[in-house]
């Protein structure tokens, strides 16, 4: 029962943030700064889900072939590889990384 008051106590939290969204005036987001601020939280949000979603496996964290196929992508990325690309090489990485006995 416990669990359950915090996630609705998220859900409200969520919806009014959301809510207070509508009520910043318009000229206030027409600001350069505020744009680029924006952009920004959300490339880190990303980063921060990505980071996450690699190495934790439910309560714990691990080390394995995930984190050599995000290196790999996160290379191909710098040298602006297609998203397809790299998708398929982090694929491959972690593809050859598995088959050289990495969990």
């Amino acid at each position: 029962m416990d669990m359950w008051v915090w996630i609705l106590a998220a859900c409200a939290a969520a919806f009014a943030l959301k809510f207070a969204g509508y009520l910043v005036p318009a000229r206030f987001l027409q600001d350069e700064r505020i744009l680029r601020v924006a952009g920004m939280m959300t490339i880190g949000l990303l980063a921060s889900l990505t980071i996450v979603n690699t190495v934790a496996t439910g309560q714990t964290l691990t080390a394995d072939s995930r984190i050599g196929a995000l290196i790999v992508a996160g290379i191909a990325l710098y040298f602006k590889a297609s998203f397809l690309v790299v998708v398929i090489l982090g694929a491959v990485t972690a593809a050859l990384l598995r088959l050289a006995g990495l969990p």
